[in-house]
């Protein structure tokens, strides 16, 4: 099982940017589907974004133009670049993959956007 470890979260005004990472204890080559999801409080986890193998993305209407989620498996990281922030992106922001039809998840980084 490959241990997930996101980053770079925290307090950014209203129209700032952050990009968190998300390092894979071991190669993350042969994982297809990997990505972002996120949980504000008192709302069910939410898919935020996610990446294939092949670099192709998929992003829930509400970050679509603003996020962009990439990966470089020579690093074994996923990335989630977020620009124009705004305060309802407000939540803990979880790193995700699919392996086997089963779902795991890192613990989570906090982002908070301040208005």
């Amino acid at each position: 099982q490959v241990q997930l470890v996101e980053s770079g979260g925290g307090l950014v005004q209203a129209g700032g940017s952050l990009r968190l990472s998300c390092v894979a204890s071991r190669s993350i080559f042969s994982i297809n589907r990997m990505g972002w999801y996120r949980q504000a409080p008192g709302k069910q986890r939410e898919l935020v974004a996610t990446i294939t193998s092949a670099g192709s993305t998929n992003y829930a209407d509400s970050v679509k133009g603003r996020f962009t989620c990439s990966r470089d498996n020579a690093k074994n990281t996923v990335y989630l670049q977020m620009n124009s922030l705004k305060p309802e992106d407000t939540a803990d922001y979880y790193c995700w993959y699919n392996w086997g039809g089963l779902d795991y998840w890192g613990k989570g980084t906090l982002v908070t956007v301040s208005s």
